[in-house]
């Protein structure tokens, strides 16, 4: 695919795209989420890709839906057959709908949130395994002020981020709140100055990419994102299945191997 919407490039181990709609601060259109989604099926396929990184192009990170978009959305928008595909079974549903695909990609997803953060653009944020914030961002649920609801999933996934008394504020408020307040309620993780918040988050991404095994990545990013959904039982259970695998694995073998020779790691992720 030709991309109009969002940028994409390979740096070493890490895919970073970018929503470049700049003039219309990164608002989504169904042209820029089609991008979007195949952009992170593309790094996800990449085998030389470890990491991924989503940011915005200029001041925002994504306003949420392009209102010209949205004025004139149909009301059977969301079930458009041509968002419906099979579902791959190896993954959990859940996770492969139009907007929740991010925890299905088996490698971390990072934001790094560099401005507005709405609506849309905040559930993206929410879906993604890191999020790194600019002094200069900003998030709002929003839609109470479109007159819609809590839309795709954020009414589940946003108490489970920051507690069910700041979901309630932020979700029936639509209330701005800046960088510091979603670090201290712990919708982001850190707050950086602008010029600071592409190294940073470049460096996490490289770590990642890096000094620890892809496989374990793989695997624990899938147990945390299945979580919500076992009893302490069942995710017992499935750790101690993936324990024997990764004891097998060529990974742990030089995680072993590199500790007691004192070198840098050569993870395969096999």
């Amino acid at each position: 695919m030709e991309f109009s919407q969002v940028t994409y490039c390979v740096d070493g181990p890490v895919a970073v795209i970018r929503l470049n709609r700049p003039d219309r601060m990164n608002a989504l259109t169904l042209v820029l989420e089609n991008e979007l989604r195949a952009a992170v099926e593309r790094a996800d396929a990449d085998l030389a890709v470890r990491a991924i990184v989503l940011t915005g192009e200029g001041r925002a990170f994504c306003a949420g839906m392009d209102m010209d978009e949205l004025e004139v959305l149909p009301p059977d928008d969301i079930e458009r057959k041509d968002w419906m595909r099979p579902y791959d079974m190896n993954r959990r549903a859940d996770y492969q709908t139009r907007y929740s695909y991010f925890p299905s990609a088996t490698k971390p997803i990072i934001s790094a949130i560099n401005g507005a953060a709405a609506g849309l653009g905040l559930v993206m944020a929410l879906y993604s395994d890191f999020r790194l914030a600019s002094e200069k961002a900003v998030f709002a649920t929003a839609f109470a002020k479109r007159g819609l609801i809590a839309e795709h999933g954020i009414a589940w996934i946003l108490p489970r981020v920051v507690g069910h008394a700041n979901a309630i504020d932020l979700l029936l408020t639509s209330r701005k709140i800046d960088a510091e307040e979603a670090r201290a309620m712990g919708l982001v993780s850190r707050v950086l100055p602008p010029d600071e918040l592409m190294p940073a988050t470049m460096a996490l991404a490289i770590s990642l990419s890096t000094e620890v095994s892809p496989r374990s990545v793989r695997v624990m990013k899938r147990q945390i994102w299945d979580a919500p959904f076992r009893g302490l039982g069942e995710a017992i259970a499935d750790a101690n299945r993936e324990m024997y695998f990764s004891i097998l694995s060529e990974d742990f073998k030089e995680g072993v191997a590199h500790f007691l020779e004192r070198r840098p790691a050569r993870f395969t992720g096999k």
